[in-house]
C-alpha cells in the first residue's frame, strides 16, 4: 500500500476522541501519526495500521 507523508488516513476504527481521520508524519516500518482532532501523535506498526485503514485522502 502506497502511503506517504502528509496523506490522511481514514481508519475503520475511531480514536477515543470519536475522530477516525489521521495525518501521516512518517512511513516505514512504523507509521508516526497524529490525530486530526485532538492532535495528539502515536507510532503504530505498518501491518496493523494497514489492516485498519478505510481510504486514503491526498
Amino acid at each position: 500500500m502506497d502511503v506517504r507523508p502528509n496523506d490522511i488516513l481514514v481508519m475503520k476504527k475511531k480514536h477515543p476522541c470519536g475522530d477516525n481521520k489521521m495525518l501521516v508524519l512518517r512511513s516505514g516500518m512504523d507509521f508516526k501519526l497524529r490525530c486530526v482532532g485532538c492532535g495528539r501523535e502515536f507510532m503504530i506498526p505498518r501491518s496493523k495500521a494497514e489492516k485498519n485503514i478505510k481510504n486514503i485522502l491526498r
